[in-house]
């Protein structure tokens, strides 16, 4: 499914300029359903843009699980807050709304490679590597506390303005 802007003048196109985008922001906004009624919720995450991936951790069981059970398509935004000009009306942004299925992954593997990504964007090196080993992730045990969640991007729009 192909999403257009309506404002042209507004998209970012270059896929260097949304990686960043994608990579530099630290919350998501996700939009998932639950029946006929829409639900919201603003999630830290890791840009994967080797797999094409946001990655999300959540508690083991609870409504977005049961959700992300019923019905996998999801929608999510991604905003690089970049002021506010105060006497001029502005408030210059850059955004991303990405289109895709999200899912709790099952593998151990695919799950401590997620979790690498979202701990590796929100944290320097070393407070990552530390983060790691303070919660022994390198094991199940440490994995278990937690489930992780891939959005796997299948479109995207991005832009920027005032």
């Amino acid at each position: 499914m192909v999403h257009e802007l309506r404002r042209h003048d507004l998209e970012i196109t270059d896929v260097t300029e949304i990686d960043r985008i994608l990579s530099s922001a630290r919350h998501a906004t996700i939009a998932l359903t639950d029946g006929d009624a829409p639900y919201l919720v603003t999630l830290s995450y890791g840009y994967d843009p080797v797999r094409g991936r946001l990655c999300f951790h959540a508690a083991t069981a609870g409504r977005k699980l049961e959700l992300l059970a019923a019905n996998p398509r999801a929608c999510a935004t991604v905003v690089s807050e970049l002021g506010y000009n105060i006497g001029q009306c502005e408030h210059p942004y850059e955004s991303v709304v990405l289109f895709g299925t999200m899912r709790a992954v099952e593998d151990l593997g695919d799950a401590q490679a997620a979790m690498r990504t979202l701990i590796g964007q929100l944290e320097s090196p070393a407070d990552a590597d530390a983060i790691w080993e303070r919660n022994n992730l390198e094991a199940p045990e440490g994995m278990s506390r937690c489930r992780m969640l891939v959005f796997d991007i299948e479109d995207l729009t991005a832009k920027s303005g005032q």
